[in-house]
């Protein structure tokens, strides 16, 4: 188990906002009666960086932002099971660039969306319980993590249906995994966090080989030598409660419990001892009303803000690149009061989307400043 470094307090940001950037609202959708837990722009294909997709219930739909607000809906998937209902979706690509989509939920069966020819691509059956959370790996993005109710993590080859290896037993999640997230720039490695108060990091270096088996394997899918990764390169508990999303800043982690905040530091490994090491809390960026679980945010592309929404609705939006702290705006708006799950930031940050527990959409776009 990580422990807590002594010495510098973290950095704490300050609730008044520089207005650096403001938003409006532009547009705002019914998507229906359900909750919308998800909502994700594609920032794997240049040609696609204004196509967003939703998830809520048993419907995963895709849309476009245009000019002057204005949303338009590609399409929408509706599942067999209308008991299904999807609590996560990531933007994918096998080999020759079609773009996938692939979303999971209560049923913890994954389904591999062809966005491109309009068809399901795949279904990965595997996970004993429903998915919380899925990510694609950016410099390989026929890679999926799934973080999921059984305590596990799994690595997927979409092109193949592979599943190549598993994160669980021993050192791993005692209870479910709610968010999981691959390193921007190590691609052996990979953090996730869950109900059991834990952030976990873990290493793929030695595991690689069966990585790069996964694109060339002629057998059945079933057949693959899937391995278990059963021990962590670090543990850190530097939360008292739930940790229900984790994000990689270059090396180091934000992550958020139920404690009206989120938290930027440092992990710390001991090369000779997988597990120990040691944790360094740098910053606090406060979230007003964000004390339940199961809101994640968001960043642009390059990582220069964070946006994240609240249980009344409104959207805190945080410089990521300065110390202390710095927060951008709060934006709300009379008629947001729901919970807001999930936020999409656009590519250079100047659209911001969130996904509510109402089933609503809302979008916010940059205003010229004086």
């Amino acid at each position: 188990m990580a422990k807590m470094m002594l010495g510098c307090e973290p950095a704490i940001g300050s609730l008044t906002p520089t207005k650096k950037r403001d938003y409006r609202v532009t547009n705002r959708l019914q998507e229906g009666k359900r909750p919308i837990y998800a909502v994700v722009f594609n920032f794997i294909d240049s040609r696609y960086y204004n196509v967003f997709a939703t998830v809520g219930g048993n419907r995963v739909t895709v849309y476009q932002c245009l000019e002057g607000g204005v949303i338009a809906v590609l399409q929408s998937y509706i599942d067999d099971d209308k008991d299904e209902s999807f609590y996560t979706v990531s933007w994918a690509c096998d080999a020759d660039g079609t773009p996938l989509l692939v979303a999971g939920g209560i049923n913890g069966i994954i389904r591999v969306i062809d966005a491109g020819n309009e068809k399901i691509h795949k279904s990965f059956v595997g996970h004993g319980d429903s998915v919380n959370e899925i990510r694609t790996q950016a410099l390989r993005p026929s890679l999926v993590l799934s973080a999921s109710k059984d305590e596990s993590v799994r690595l997927w080859n979409v092109q193949t249906g592979i599943c190549i290896l598993i994160f669980a037993g021993a050192g791993g999640h005692r209870n479910e995994v709610l968010s999981v997230d691959f390193h921007p720039s190590d691609i052996y490695r990979i953090a996730s966090c869950g109900m059991d108060n834990t952030v976990k990091i873990w290493s793929m270096k030695e595991f690689w080989t069966y990585v790069e088996r996964s694109f060339t394997w002629e057998g059945l899918p079933s057949q693959f030598p899937t391995k278990y990764v059963q021990f962590p390169v670090l543990i850190a508990s530097i939360h008292t409660n739930y940790v229900d999303c984790n994000r990689w800043l270059g090396d180091f982690i934000l992550s958020k419990s139920v404690d009206n905040e989120f938290i930027l530091w440092e992990p710390k490994m001991k090369e000779q001892s997988p597990g120990e090491g040691t944790v360094d809390i740098l910053q606090k960026y406060p979230v007003p009303e964000c004390d339940i679980w199961f809101i994640k945010l968001s960043c642009d592309f390059h990582y220069n803000a964070a946006a994240i929404g609240n249980r009344e609705g409104k959207i805190f939006v945080w410089e990521l690149q300065t110390s202390p702290p710095t927060l951008i705006v709060r934006l709300s708006h009379v008629q947001s009061k729901s919970p807001i799950r999930q936020t999409a930031m656009s590519f250079d940050g100047s659209t911001i989307l969130s996904c509510c527990e109402d089933g609503t959409i809302w979008r916010w776009d940059t205003v010229a400043t004086s």
